[in-house]
């Protein structure tokens, strides 16, 4: 045993354990026989630093992790980070633009080289990060997504997938971000409200016979204008579909349709439809059977004007910005004649009418979006969905909470093609090269998809005949190609262009839960079931040269990577809801399709973490915590059993730092509860079980902790952290510190009580066998309860239950690789229970009585029962040293007393005249009652005025009631406290 020291230091235990874990591979699964148990990690990118989300994502799975070692399982937490295309290469750009260099002025592989470099220097600093947090990740096999195995694994997904007809080339429309020259997903755009104008122009009918008027808050879009819709049963516009109109500005001629996307309670009821600039219109184009590539685009990746196919778009405004063209375009309509202005309340005119909008910007780039007609790579997610949506609905992944059942099938269900593709340098080159063909002889362009340049070159021999293959990594670079020319189309050249995008970020991190384990191995040049035996699954795919089928190497995968077995599928994943349809989702369609299988069996969503006030957090408001600055002030422990003591399936989390600093004086108070032990004899325990108990309060904490055993186990098998989290803290500080220690004082030390227990004689000096084997067996008892402890509380609070752990005493294991508890109800003891139970609610009523009626915490006072029966005299003789001890109250031989409490059948009457006067505490009460119930009635006053609910702040309502609560309370209170005093 090492003596502890008197204050708590969680910075330099977090310093002390953490490097001696992980120096000796303790996070690394290595139980040869044991239950395999696998978790990945959401892998952060490559570029970020631990935000509060991060905390509580990673606080829960450590939860889980440290939980499954401590129950005999071969954990295995798989960490990596994610090289995080845009985000990576706008780092390093920024970089450069400070050296006053760009990325044009490099090479492609120069560039990629110098981010290659910034990530060996710069990049990872979350995973240190991580570590602060005290995750116990298997850091020896930390994965990147663009190491080498990894990268194989996403070039060879991509190819089956082509060659399976999953992913394929489309023109459609996609979020672009002009900035930074890319298309971006959805969870890439941040919509925020800004004030901006709703402009009425007025389209006039080709016959001459009238017009018809749209509403837009993108007058500039007009220019690709391909027609108008209004809903077919909208009386007004019945007569005008079939017909055309004449675009002002540009003069294109296009038709009014029917299509129920024209709602006729918005706006005039008529919309623009602009198919190449708008996604709701694409699918309103798609409907009146316009086909992408013959829709409209009238802007470059820049978002300035360019002409339209049909060369309508007048001169002054093609290469102008998009918000410029907005100016201008509004100009020429009001000169035209076409603009209807607004008319406000008072009369007065406008061209517009102000509007908020929700817009679209990049959460990176700032930039407002652009929904962009263009030719990208997709994947057939409507087909890769089934598997996911009957797995879920077969329990085979099973969402926790269930509630998000509803928001998955809703999604999977009505899924949209995925977009994969990627302009940027950074991240996987989509392995696909182009030969353009020959318009002069009709050879259509190809694509050959492959993992390796050798086999596209090969792939292609058939289709270059004679002539000779040349690869570039550019369509420019063709172009100059020996002195310039259309390369592609010479005679004696069949140029191959390597495809410049590479892939969404998404795209390799669904491959997390296989490709991180090895996935794929190399497949023999033999039949696999010459030595695998199993012809059934693999015979039937062979073919000459040898070849096996997409499903018989699936099949072949699992048999030869010793890695997969156990671990695919992984047992949970946890992640915040906000990547639900991301990254979950396409895990397990990738998983689903690739390894025969599911993911993992279970799916955790947890919420967000808000500002106290309940607001999103964000750098703009101010409100951002910094995970890392609280882990400096109250310690990672106090961190993380705030977000698991919060986390309630999948419910919002309010940060609230007084809670963290609750929680660092529960670390507090474990403390010096060890230190408390360690002064009064008792150490480390010897047995894994309970040990023998013959006295009452014993018996009792042991049937406490085993109580608790069981309901953390419960709660977190249901994944109920908060419950788990709860419950152990609950025993620790209430049961254990605060009455079991202090109901076995007298038995470890015990003093003189003043007069004696109920004014008897002294306790007798000479050794007592009977006290000495009630003391032996008390500490044995409490040593093993505080190890109990430990073990339930390390998932929560790693550091400082390691720290215990050993200076408790000498130990055959660190406290991590320990063995969990057993909840062994056998142990409990329902008598004994009773009987602490019964004391603790007497010392309680006592106190609280005490408190209510101003008597001085130090005053002794002497108490009489009535109508108690044979147990409850028994129980008193037996415990009155502890009852004088906690509740300060002395035995007396007079009946009769100013204050009663009752406690089951008997009444304790509480002697107070010698120690308060009585009848100054009466007045004290009565005015403190009338002036509760005064403020209370105020109070509820205020709360039944409809007007002060409907028009006052939430938060002045809230707090109104929260009053009204406290003060009904109060004069609850006191009033019992009157009725005591009799």
């Amino acid at each position: 045993m090492s003596e502890l020291p008197k204050t708590f230091d969680p910075q330099a235990i977090e310093a002390k354990w953490y490097p001696y874990w992980e120096a000796n591979g303790l996070f690394r699964p290595d139980r040869p026989g044991a239950e395999p148990w696998t978790i990945v990690n959401p892998p952060p990118n490559v570029t970020g630093s631990l935000h509060i989300g991060h905390a509580l994502d990673n606080t829960l799975q450590d939860v889980l992790v440290r939980h499954a070692r401590l129950k005999g399982k071969d954990a295995l937490w798989v960490v990596g980070t994610d090289h995080a295309g845009i985000a990576t290469q706008m780092v390093v750009e920024r970089q450069m633009a400070e050296r006053q260099q760009k990325r044009t002025d490099f090479t492609r592989d120069d560039f990629v080289e110098k981010v290659w470099a910034w990530k060996a220097e710069s990049g990872g600093e979350i995973t240190q990060q991580l570590r602060r947090l005290g995750c116990s990740m298997d850091w020896a096999n930390e994965r990147f997504t663009m190491d080498p195995g990894f990268s194989k694994a996403v070039l060879k997904v991509f190819v089956d997938l082509y060659n399976q007809g999953l992913i394929y080339r489309d023109k459609r429309l996609v979020n672009w971000d002009p900035a930074l020259g890319t298309a971006i997903s959805d969870l890439e755009v941040e919509t925020k409200e800004v004030k901006g104008s709703f402009w009425h122009i007025r389209y006039p009918l080709a016959d001459g016979s009238g017009s018809i008027t749209v509403a837009t808050t993108r007058p500039e879009t007009m220019l690709a204008d391909m027609a108008v819709a209004v809903h077919p049963e909208d009386e007004r516009y019945k007569a005008f579909v079939g017909k055309q109109v004449r675009l002002p500005i540009t003069g294109r001629l296009i038709p009014v349709i029917g299509d129920e996307h024209a709602d006729p309670t918005l706006g005039t009821g008529a919309v623009k439809i602009t198919p190449g600039h708008d996604f709701n219109d694409f699918e309103v184009g798609k409907r009146a059977g316009m086909k992408a590539g013959e829709m409209l685009n009238m802007l470059d990746a820049k978002a300035q004007v360019t002409q339209t196919s049909d060369g309508l778009i007048p001169d002054d405004l093609l290469g102008i910005d998009r918000f410029w063209a907005r100016k201008l375009v509004v100009e020429k309509l009001k000169a035209g004649g076409f603009l209807v202005p607004h008319v406000d309340k008072d009369g007065v005119e406008h061209d517009a009418e102000p509007r908020t909008i929700q817009t679209p910007y990049g959460d990176r780039s700032g930039e407002v979006i652009e929904p962009w007609l263009t030719d990208q790579w997709y994947v057939d997610a409507e087909t890769l969905a089934k598997g996911p949506i009957e797995a879920v609905k077969s329990g085979a992944i099973k969402i926790v909470p269930k509630t998000w059942e509803k928001t998955f099938f809703n999604w999977m269900e009505n899924i949209q093609p995925w977009c994969v593709s990627r302009q940027l340098w950074w991240g996987h080159r989509i392995p696909a090269w182009l030969s353009f063909g020959n318009p002069q002889t009709g050879e259509p362009e190809r694509y050959y998809v492959c993992e390796t340049e050798e086999e596209a070159i090969e792939q292609a021999q058939k289709d270059a005949g004679d002539r000779r293959i040349v690869v570039f990594e550019d369509w420019n670079a063709a172009l100059h190609f020996e002195g310039g020319g259309p390369t592609a189309f010479d005679s004696d050249v069949y140029a191959l262009v390597r495809d410049p995008d590479v892939l969404d970020t998404w795209f390799s991190s669904a491959l997390w839960p296989f490709a991180t384990m090895g996935w794929p191995v190399e497949m023999p040049s033999q039949p696999v079931f010459a030595f695998a035996g199993d012809a059934s699954v693999l015979e039937k795919s062979l073919a000459k040269p040898y070849r096996m089928s997409f499903e018989a190497e699936r099949e072949a995968q699992k048999i030869l990577n010793p890695a997969l077995r156990g671990r695919y599928p992984n047992d949970v994943l946890i992640s915040g809801f906000d990547i639900l349809f991301f990254w979950d989702a396409r895990m397990m369609m990738m998983g689903m399709h690739f390894m025969g299988d599911v993911p993992f069996r279970t799916l955790y969503l947890h919420g967000l973490v808000r500002a106290a006030d309940g607001q999103k957090m964000s750098k703009s408001k101010g409100n951002v915590v910094n995970p890392l600055g609280l882990i400096d002030r109250y310690g990672a422990d106090a961190l993380r059993f705030f977000m698991a003591a919060m986390e309630s399936q999948g419910r919002d989390i309010k940060m609230d730092e007084k809670r963290v600093e609750g929680y660092r004086n529960f670390a507090t108070k474990l403390w010096n509860a060890a230190r408390f032990c360690q002064s009064n004899g008792i150490g480390a325990s010897k047995t894994l079980e309970a040990p023998n108990a013959t006295f009452a309060v014993n018996k009792w904490i042991i049937g406490e902790t085993i109580q608790t055993v069981q309901a953390v186990d419960l709660a977190l098998a249901d994944y109920r952290f908060d419950g788990a989290a709860n419950a152990i803290y609950q025993f620790a500080w209430s049961r254990f510190c605060d009455w079991y220690l202090e109901l076995i004082k007298p038995v470890l030390s015990p003093l003189p009580l003043a007069g004696g227990a109920g004014g008897g004689p002294e306790p007798d000096p000479t050794p007592n066998p009977f006290r000495e084997r009630e003391g032996d067996e008390t500490r044995q008892v409490a040593g093993w309860v505080l190890d109990q402890i430990l073990v339930m509380l390390h998932p929560f609070m790693p550091f400082i239950t390691e720290e215990l752990w050993h200076a408790m005493g000498e130990r055959p294991y660190d406290l991590i690789v320990a063995k969990w508890p057993i909840a062994d109800a056998r142990a409990i003891d329902a008598e004994a229970t009773k009987e602490i139970d019964w004391l603790i609610r007497l010392v309680s009523e006592i106190r609280t009585a005490r408190t209510e009626l101003n008597v001085p915490p130090g005053a002794r006072v002497p108490f009489a029962v009535a109508e108690a029966n044979a147990e409850t005299q028994r129980r008193l003789d037996a415990h009155m040293a502890a009852l004088a001890r906690l509740a300060r109250i002395d035995r007396s031989a007079t009946p009769g007393g100013q204050a009663q409490v009752v406690v089951d059948e008997a009444t304790y009457a509480l002697q107070l005249g010698d120690v308060i006067d009585l009848e100054a505490e009466r007045a004290r009460l009565a005015k403190g009652i009338a002036a509760a119930e005064k403020e209370r009635d105020s109070l509820a006053g205020r709360l039944s005025n409809p007007s002060f609910v409907e028009r006052a702040k939430p938060e002045a309502v809230e707090k109104a009631r929260a009053d009204h609560a406290e003060k009904a309370a109060e004069a609850e209170r006191l009033t019992a406290a009157l009725k005591r005093l009799g």
